[in-house]
């Protein structure tokens, strides 16, 4: 792997920042974990909100520096989770169950929170990961290339908001309910062909040539008659 190439190999993050009264996803970035992609998530999540929202994550320690410097004003709560340590050797019978949580750990470290929950995004998480086959496990149906997961990510969340009807939005069958309605950005739930004049108004990047060093190239074989 070249170094260049490092950013994009290996795994892969989604960040995501989700409403909690609307259950929208506001934000979301595809990268490493690290304190660079962090910041841009947590700069670009400043940019889409109004106000002072209070905000609740995991330990991640990014996510206290990046939001104190960014929502100066918001109150911050974080909340860890200790989950038990299982013997190693039992690990490949026990590989689809998850590891119990023993302890939980409830941190003010900006402001006070009125409540500090992770949740929410939790379940936003499994919901991700069940509707998009390519973050199911042990399969060969993962991204091989990070622009085509990153596009993946953006066409789950683009119909997540405004054509999927969220069951705690939708009292009865007769008002049933998007996140973008929801958010009052969307009035009614648009369909799949909406979402795909939407996208193609968009005009697309030009197409970009592959480098030399990454094409392909193929030898001639001259194997004779038969």
């Amino acid at each position: 792997m070249k170094a260049h190439e490092a950013f994009a190999k290996g795994d892969q993050y989604v960040y995501t920042a989700l409403a909690s009264t609307q259950k929208a996803i506001i934000s979301y970035r595809i990268g490493k974990r690290d304190g660079a992609n962090t910041d841009d998530f947590v700069q670009d999540l400043r940019g889409r909100v109004l106000g002072s929202p209070e905000i609740s994550t995991d330990g991640w320690h990014p996510y206290k520096v990046s939001i104190r410097d960014v929502f100066r004003n918001s109150a911050h709560g974080v909340i860890v989770k200790t989950v038990a340590v299982t013997d190693l050797r039992k690990d490949a019978a026990h590989r689809y169950s998850p590891a119990a949580v023993v302890a939980v750990s409830r941190e003010a470290v900006q402001g006070v929170p009125a409540e500090i929950s992770t949740s929410y995004i939790e379940r936003s998480n499994l919901t991700i990961r069940m509707e998009s086959r390519r973050f199911t496990r042990l399969t060969n149906g993962f991204s091989k290339k990070i622009d085509n997961h990153a596009a993946a990510v953006s066409l789950y969340v683009a119909h997540y908001n405004w054509c999927r009807v969220h069951e705690s939005l939708t009292p009865s069958v007769r008002q049933q309910t998007t996140p973008a309605m929801a958010l009052g950005i969307a009035d009614h739930v648009w369909s799949i062909g909406e979402l795909v004049d939407a996208a193609l108004a968009v005009e697309p990047p030009a197409p970009t040539e592959t480098p030399p060093d990454r094409r392909r190239h193929f030898r001639v074989i001259d194997g004779g008659k038969v």
